[in-house]
């Protein structure tokens, strides 16, 4: 009789172990997915600050400008699009960059706003 009892007792404190691992497992599941998605959402916040600040000195330093572009300015816009590591940005800033005429140079700066419009939308 007494060591059914300890039978009992044991096998009551293992299923409770058992469930308690099976309830933290789910936590901890469940906890990493939202910290997933919060990190998720927190590069994403800081791309996008990013290209809004590319854009906006873009537009600040180049198409306000009132004369030409000088090379520290131009230094400097480059090093921001390399930071931005966007593929599709930096081919568009090449283009703009590498433009002959000044038509070719407009086409190019529409396209480059659109891009960085639409990546901030995302």
């Amino acid at each position: 009789m007494q060591e059914s009892k300890k039978r009992i007792v044991l096998i009551a404190v293992i299923g409770a172990l058992v469930i308690g691992n099976a309830f933290f497992a789910f936590n901890y599941f469940f906890l990493y997915l939202d910290q997933q998605a919060i990190t998720s959402e927190k590069n994403k916040t800081e791309l996008n600050g990013q290209v809004l600040n590319f854009a906006s000195m873009f537009v600040k330093k180049v198409l306000q400008a009132d004369s030409e572009v000088d090379f520290e300015t131009r230094l400097s816009l480059e090093n921001a699009v390399r930071d931005l590591k966007d593929k599709e940005i930096m081919e568009e800033w090449q283009n703009f960059t590498g433009s002959k005429t000044e038509a070719e140079a407009q086409n190019s700066v529409k396209k480059l706003l659109e891009i960085l419009i639409s990546k901030i939308q995302r």
